[in-house]
């Protein structure tokens, strides 16, 4: 099935993020990677590479979601952790460590704010979404959104690292460290 010229768009868009950032993902790289035409671009996104690199994040992000539903709903928060992890693990062994998180890259973008805000969306639902699965299993709301939010930064933290070091090592001690801290947040 081909896919026209918006979605591909949107796809190297997400691509390049994940791999250099916002600001290193030139209009020429975007357009070439998606085997597009500048009035493809403009046509599609009337803004330009900043209302693309925005859509591009709001779908990266709603993305995750769908994947932090999909983990969570499978069992226990020990389970949907070692999941999110093992994902993340994937993604990065898979592309040899080129591919992090096209929202961490967003959010850097200071000089791109309706791109940095979409970021920050993300983050705000994936953090909802993770306390509504630790509310499920008991924990009081406070606590399930603060340890959420430490679990996103912990993972995102780890992804970072683990592109650096060419190594899931990171990874697997932040697996190890919430799951230490998951008992007693449940106490």
């Amino acid at each position: 099935m081909t896919t026209g010229p918006r979605a591909r768009l949107i796809e190297s868009a997400i691509e390049l993020v994940r791999e250099q950032g916002v600001h290193a993902a030139g209009l020429a790289a975007l357009l070439d990677r998606g085997n597009a035409s500048r009035n493809s671009l403009y046509q599609h996104f009337p803004s330009g590479k900043s209302e693309l690199v925005e859509t591009a994040t709001k779908i990266a992000g709603d993305r995750m979601t769908a994947v932090i539903d999909k983990v969570t709903a499978a069992g226990p928060s020990e389970q949907w952790l070692a999941a999110l992890v093992g994902w993340w693990k994937h993604v990065l062994e898979q592309s040899s460590f080129t591919a992090g998180c096209p929202i961490v890259g967003a959010a850097l973008a200071e000089s791109e704010p309706r791109v940095q805000a979409a970021a920050g969306a993300a983050l705000v639902d994936w953090t909802g979404h993770l306390a509504t699965a630790l509310e499920g299993e008991g924990m009081p709301a406070a606590r399930a959104a603060s340890l959420a939010s430490l679990i996103i930064s912990a993972i995102e933290g780890a992804i970072v690292q683990s592109r650096a070091l060419k190594s899931t090592r990171p990874l697997d001690y932040a697996q190890e460290h919430l799951m230490a801290l998951l008992p007693a947040a449940h106490a």
